[in-house]
């Protein structure tokens, strides 16, 4: 017996809608819990030695500085600053304390310790653990917008105050080049995959 048109655009219909549902089951691999996509951002990510001078579009830029707004502080002090040095004038004057591997855009994280929130336990200052996790929120977003980053934190924080006098009356925490990959040289190096297994840093109590 045939099957009304009507009974069959129903059949392909749920062969349809079976077939949605086992792309996105195809999707989660990996982990349990909706999907991996922010998952793929952390292991996506990696230090990125030679960046192109290829430029930033302002509507990324915005987007990652948004994400550094959002970043939670303790008490919700916010006490951390972010300086976005891209004109060629101020990279010419910070490379001269980094070379910041040829970034187009480089962040510039401090963070007053007087805004900041104190443990009054053991007076710890919470600034630059705030400062962390504005970096944090930077460094991932800029992942998820399709930029290489370098978290950069071998440099003189007050020598970085002096080419860069609008930062003086802060902490100069950390600096975080973005843009994109130059070739070859902008690839993750052989020492990105190394991690120490989940059983050596994790303790079940």
């Amino acid at each position: 017996m045939k099957k009304k048109p009507f009974s069959r655009m129903s059949d392909i219909a749920k062969i349809m809608n079976r077939a949605a549902f086992s792309d996105v089951e195809q999707k989660i691999t990996k982990y349990s819990y909706g999907s991996d996509a922010f998952m793929r951002i952390l292991e996506s990510r990696y230090s990125c030695h030679s960046f192109s001078n290829y430029p930033v579009s302002d509507t990324k830029l915005n987007m990652i500085l948004e994400a550094g707004r959002l970043a939670p502080s303790a008490a919700n002090c916010q006490p951390t600053r972010i300086w976005v040095v891209k004109s060629e004038d101020a990279l010419a004057r910070l490379r001269t304390i980094h070379p910041c591997y040829n970034a187009p855009v480089v962040l510039v994280v401090g963070c007053r310790n007087e805004e900041a929130w104190v443990r009054e336990y053991d007076g710890i200052n919470a600034a630059k653990t705030d400062a962390a996790i504005v970096l944090t929120h930077l460094m991932l977003t800029a992942t998820d917008a399709g930029l290489a980053n370098m978290w950069i934190w071998d440099f003189n924080p007050s020598k970085v105050r002096e080419v860069l006098p609008e930062t003086r009356e802060h902490g100069v925490y950390g600096l975080l080049a973005i843009g994109y990959p130059a070739d070859g040289a902008g690839q993750p190096t052989e020492l990105h995959t190394v991690r120490k297994p989940l059983e050596d840093i994790v303790r079940v109590l």
